[in-house]
């Protein structure tokens, strides 16, 4: 996979179809409840419990909406499937992503204007989210979500763009519930509307590049208020966002959406599920939780382009998990640089959902002092960032992409007495059943967690003890 700048979903998609076992297309017709996630599944080994593998793009050329009306329309998941696809999809590895994002929100790319003449032709379809393909994940879920859908917003105080990724319920035709995690972007610029007596103009897009998606998944410590996440894309992609205007709000869209869902963000509330406690599956792998009050979206006009597609991701699998991880990697990198730590890479975990565990690769110690900056470097970490629940520090001779190589490490390069550091009642993330009152009541309160620095680096005065053998590949001379 070679970096094709700002590229839309389409062009990503080209360069995956020639790859083997990268891009499956499904053609038989498949139904968007249930139907989507089920079939991928023998792809992927999800929405089956976790810890969930990689698996290829899924491309359902055929999903029928499960409100009963509406064409048949292709629906793609697991395109982040993998943490090798989703950097090659930039022309990157894995490793190279945290520098990389680090570089674009230095040096950001502000989006541009797409002239009405050259603007991407765009279908206008009734306001009916029913009749799209939404999928529904399980027989739990409180209806079909937009799992993927990236909202774009102003806030009417700063005048700063803000696009995010938020949970999305279908709650009818033209209303959606939404939850926005507490401290984020668009929280503050809806409580700005509200202040003024108005409503929050919207656009929710689906199917984006890949650029698009992973600056809208980097969490504020890496992309803090007041930066423009569309010119963090447009520095990781290499090229300007094109913007249009929406028809039917006030407010810009991404210009290469496969899909624009325009609306307004109000002040009414509502259960995101009327009729029992769940939500539908969560990045973390456990049953959502149905929150019994949310705001509401209404939406007044939805656009396309010809055969669109819509994009998701399905409960506990692996996609969240790595696009929230790439941000996670580049916040906390950039973090230990600044304290001068000499952090040799970042790695967080997917079996964390690519916040709660963090891997720091360290580079060799010069001297006794690096053994107390490791263990300061990690409790930094776990005090800075509220998601971070353990973190796992090893020496430049462990792959930190290597569970067999992590393992190893915790199993020969830490002893519990001496090398794990516990920090009591912190802030966490309620997502995580253990952080609450009911599962551990020395915590003050839900959504508070222990944490944990587990360090297994070679401590330096021991570093001649614990080197890993180098096998030499014979020469033709010995006659291998």
């Amino acid at each position: 996979m070679t970096r094709r700048g700002l590229a839309d979903l389409r062009t990503a998609l080209a360069g995956l179809d020639p790859l083997p076992g990268e891009l499956v297309r499904v053609r038989e017709e498949v139904p968007a409840r249930y139907g989507v996630t089920a079939r991928y599944a023998r792809f992927a080994g999800t929405p089956a419990p976790p810890p969930t593998g990689p698996g290829p793009a899924v491309l359902f050329e055929r999903v029928t909406p499960g409100g009963g009306g509406g064409a048949a329309r292709s629906v793609l998941i697991g395109l982040y499937g993998s943490r090798r696809r989703a950097a090659g999809l930039l022309g990157l590895t894995p490793g190279e992503m945290a520098p990389r994002l680090l570089d674009a929100v230095a040096s950001p790319v502000a989006p541009t204007r797409v002239p009405d003449g050259r603007a991407q032709p765009r279908a206008v379809l009734a306001p009916d989210l029913t009749a799209l393909p939404v999928p529904v994940v399980t027989d739990e879920d409180a209806g079909p979500y937009l799992t993927l859908g990236a909202v774009l917003a102003t806030d009417p105080d700063t005048g700063v763009r803000n696009l995010s990724v938020h949970r999305m319920c279908v709650q009818g035709p033209d209303r959606l519930t939404i939850w926005m995690v507490p401290g984020r972007d668009l929280e503050a610029a809806h409580r700005a509307a509200r202040r003024r007596g108005e409503n929050l103009p919207v656009a929710i897009h689906l199917g984006l590049g890949p650029a698009l998606m992973l600056a809208s998944c980097c969490p504020t410590s890496l992309v803090p208020a007041g930066v423009d996440e569309l010119a963090v894309a447009g520095a990781l992609g290499g090229a300007p966002v094109g913007l249009t205007r929406c028809r039917t709000v006030d407010a810009e869209c991404v210009a290469h959406a496969e899909y624009v869902i325009e609306g307004e963000l109000l002040a009414d509330l509502a259960p995101e599920n009327p009729d029992g406690p769940c939500a539908t599956p969560e990045f973390l792998g456990y049953r959502g939780r149905a929150h019994p009050a949310l705001p509401t979206v209404r939406v007044t006009g939805i656009t396309a382009r010809d055969g669109a597609i819509l994009q998701t991701v399905s409960g506990p699998g692996l996609e969240q998990s790595v696009l929230l991880g790439f941000g996670m990697e580049a916040a906390v990198l950039g973090r230990l640089r600044a304290l001068g730590a000499p952090v040799e890479a970042v790695h967080c975990h997917t079996a964390g959902g690519g916040q709660l565990m963090v891997v720091v690769q360290w580079r060799a110690k010069r001297s006794a002092a690096d053994d107390r900056l490791v263990r300061e470097a990690g409790v930094t970490v776990l005090e800075e960032f509220r998601m971070a629940k353990l973190v796992v520090s090893v020496d430049e001779d462990v792959d930190p992409e290597s569970d067999a190589d992590l393992w190893w490490a915790m199993a020969t390069r830490l002893q519990a007495d001496q090398d794990l550091t516990v920090l009591t009642d912190r802030e966490g993330f309620p997502l995580d059943p253990t952080q609450s009152t009911a599962y551990s009541p020395a915590l003050s309160a839900d959504g508070r967690t222990a944490k944990a620095h587990f360090d297994c680096t070679v401590p330096y005065t021991h570093r001649t003890r614990f080197h890993r053998p180098r096998f030499t590949q014979p020469s033709r001379a010995s006659g291998g």
